[in-house]
């Protein structure tokens, strides 16, 4: 597969606590060099970033970013106010505790809400598999399957661990026909992101396939 081909499918990513405004810009400037699918940041950097971007990049947010716990209120009041600020997609984490109390009602409503705030806008659903059973995972690809989001996602990066061929597999056997798959965390390598893409995901949170187009780049005197 064409590294151009893997970057397209790359939701290019910085969401650490200490990214500064010219770090995003760095990154916004990497995701239209390389033509990402999206920039991946902090909900403090949307606004600016869309203004320095325009309608070159697509930019993504996350809310109820990293543990998920938020009020439903909370994620809603989030993703409204990071679409008026020019957001794209946003990716939100559900209530892991919830999931492992059974109280699947009450995550398929929130899914509906958020999807209904997003509207035509992209919502990718973080499920955290890491800290999931695999009948966990199995029952968070009927409840977005029938909330109608848009992707399910397996990891925020900030647990215990990331994304798995594994877990991709799972998704791709259970999830419906109209939800995609996102890859996220620990994905350091180009054969891991063809590993991922082949298994069944169309989207990779991955900041390392960046740095490798750009070492390759740099090589090539591009």
């Amino acid at each position: 597969m064409k590294l151009s081909e893997i970057l397209s499918k790359c939701d290019h990513t910085l969401l650490a606590q200490s990214a500064t405004w010219e770090d995003i810009r760095a990154v916004c400037d990497d995701g239209i060099r390389f033509s990402t699918a999206s920039v991946c940041i902090p909900a403090c950097y949307v606004k600016a970033a869309k203004e320095y971007v325009g309608d070159k990049l697509q930019i993504c947010t996350v809310i109820g970013f990293p543990n998920g716990y938020s009020t439903t209120a909370t994620k809603v009041f989030e993703c409204r106010d990071a679409l008026a600020n020019g957001a794209d997609e946003i990716d939100m984490v559900i209530n892991v505790g919830f999931l492992k109390a059974g109280r699947y009602d009450e995550i398929l409503s929130e899914l509906k809400e958020l999807k209904a705030a997003c509207g035509e806008k992209i919502l990718k659903v973080i499920i955290e598999t890491c800290l999931l059973t695999d009948e966990e995972k199995i029952k968070m690809c009927e409840l977005v399957t029938e909330a109608g989001v848009d992707f399910i996602k397996t990891s925020t990066g900030f647990s215990t661990g990331g994304a798995t061929r594994e877990d991709v597999a799972l998704f791709a056997k259970h999830v419906g026909k109209n939800v995609r798959i996102k890859a996220a965390g620990g994905i350091s390598s180009l054969a891991d992101a063809e590993d991922f893409i082949a298994l069944g995901a169309t989207r990779l949170g991955t900041s390392r396939i960046v740095k490798i187009a750009k070492n390759d780049a740099a090589q090539s005197g591009y």
